[in-house]
């Protein structure tokens, strides 16, 4: 799995959380969808498990572009950014990388995919 889009902080979970929603917003994602994967094992198997959050972001505009030119993309979508607790304390936070999800074939995505990708990037930067 690539490293590009991963980032290692000191930061508390919770601070991170809001900042990384903070930074998304700030590059025109918004949060369509959130899982707490900690409590759905617990509820759903009774395990205890790490602070892991999937979110969803979404950028309309980006959206948009994207299925105008391929309505299967719509299976890559949202774009999931995923928060969690390592094993020394610290909240690890990662961005699929879009260009590396682009199915073969679709060079109309191919610069939308790269910006979508330095969005991202630079949100992670912000943490």
């Amino acid at each position: 799995m690539t490293t590009e889009l991963r980032r290692v902080s000191d930061r508390a979970f919770d601070e991170a959380d809001r900042r990384v929603r903070e930074a998304l917003a700030e590059q025109g994602f918004g949060v369509l969808t959130e899982i707490d994967v900690r409590a759905t094992l617990a509820a759903k198997l009774g395990v205890d498990f790490r602070r892991y959050v999937i979110l969803g972001a979404c950028n309309p505009g980006f959206a948009h572009r994207a299925l105008s030119a391929s309505l299967q993309v719509g299976t890559l979508l949202p774009c999931n950014v995923v928060l969690y607790e390592d094993d020394h304390g610290k909240t690890v936070i990662e961005a699929v990388d879009p260009v590396a999800l682009l199915p073969a074939g679709e060079p109309a995505l191919e610069a939308l995919a790269r910006e979508v990708r330095e969005r991202l990037r630079t949100a992670l930067e912000r943490v």
